[in-house]
C-alpha cells in the first residue's frame, strides 16, 4: 500500500501543494487530475523521489521513504515524451537498465514482456523508424524489465490518438492485471482517468477537491468545482463512461481497447 501524510510543497513563497493524505492498495491504478499548474506532476515526481517535500511522508507498505534517494525507492516512470535513446535500437532501449543491473529480469521474462506488449517485429528497428504508439510501448517495456514496485506514468497517452491511443490504454491495464502493479498516472484528460483507473484524485489549487472510484466522482462530485470540471469535460462522452460501469461484466471495459489493440497490431504488421 502507498500511504501519502499530508505532504506539502512550496518553492519560495509559493504554496503548490498543500496537505495531499490518501492510501493506494497494491496493484491498482491511480490517476491524478487538475488544472494546469495545479500540482499534478509536482505530486508525481516527490512520490518519484525527484522533488523533495517540504513536508510530509511517503510510506510503502510500511517503509518511510521520505528521504529515501530515488535510485532506492524501487519507482520507476514512463515520461510523456518516451526519453528514448535515438541511437539504439528497440531491443537495445528496452535492455538499456539492465546492463548495470543484470539479472532483474530473465532472459525468458523480457521475452514474455516483449511478447505482450507486441513488439517482437520491431526490435531491430531504430526509434525512428517507429510509430508513436510502438514507441510508448518500447518505453512501457523498458520501464518494465527493471520490476518496479511502483509504476508512473506521466500523461502517457497525449501523443496518441484514436486506435492507438486505444491499444495503449488496453496494454496498460492489461500489464497491471497481469503484474499486480501499483500504478500512479498523470493525465488532463477525465475520461482517460474514469475508464483506466480504480481511483482518481482530483487537485485544485495543491489541494485534495476530491478523491475517490471514478463511479462516486461521476454520481457525487464533492463540489461545483469538480463538477464543472469533470462532468462538463465528460458531458459528450458519459453515455459511453456510464455503460461500461453499468455492463456489468468486470471485464467488458476491456473488450473494445483489446480489440483495437488486434486492429493497430494488424496495422503495423
Amino acid at each position: 500500500m502507498l500511504e501519502l501524510k499530508n505532504i506539502t510543497k512550496s518553492f519560495g513563497d509559493t504554496h503548490v501543494l498543500n496537505g495531499i493524505s490518501l492510501t493506494l492498495d497494491n496493484g491498482q491504478i491511480m490517476s491524478i487530475l487538475g488544472p494546469s499548474g495545479g500540482g499534478k506532476t509536482t505530486l508525481l515526481n516527490i512520490i518519484l523521489g525527484i522533488t523533495d517535500p517540504t513536508s510530509g511522508q511517503i510510506i510503502y507498505n510500511g517503509e518511510d521513504l521520505t528521504q529515501v534517494p530515488m535510485e532506492k525507492r524501487g519507482f520507476n516512470i514512463v515520461f510523456q515524451d518516451y526519453a528514448l535513446f535515438p541511437n539504439l535500437t528497440a531491443y537495445e532501449n528496452i535492455t538499456y537498465g539492465l546492463r548495470n543491473n543484470p539479472g532483474i529480469s530473465s532472459e525468458k521474462e523480457i521475452k514474455e514482456l516483449i511478447s505482450l506488449l507486441g513488439l517482437e517485429e520491431h526490435l531491430n528497428k531504430r526509434i525512428d523508424e517507429l510509430s508513436g504508439g510502438q514507441k510508448q510501448r518500447v518505453a512501457l517495456a523498458r520501464t518494465l524489465v527493471m520490476k518496479p514496485k511502483l509504476l508512473l506514468l506521466d500523461e502517457p497517452l497525449s501523443a496518441l490518438d484514436g486506435v492507438i491511443k486505444e491499444s495503449i490504454k488496453a496494454k496498460i491495464k492489461q500489464i497491471v492485471e497481469q503484474y499486480k502493479l501499483t500504478t500512479i498516472m498523470v493525465t488532463h484528460d477525465p475520461e482517460e482517468a474514469c475508464t483506466m483507473s480504480d481511483k482518481v484524485l482530483i487537485i485544485n489549487h495543491g489541494k485534495i477537491a476530491q478523491y475517490d472510484t471514478p463511479e462516486n466522482i461521476i454520481e457525487h462530485p464533492a463540489s461545483d468545482f469538480v463538477k464543472k470540471f469533470i462532468l462538463h469535460q465528460l458531458e459528450v462522452k458519459r453515455n459511453n463512461i456510464y455503460t461500461l460501469f453499468n455492463e456489468g461484466d468486470a471485464h467488458a471495459a476491456d473488450r473494445q481497447p483489446v480489440a483495437a489493440t488486434q486492429t493497430v497490431a494488424a496495422q503495423e504488421a
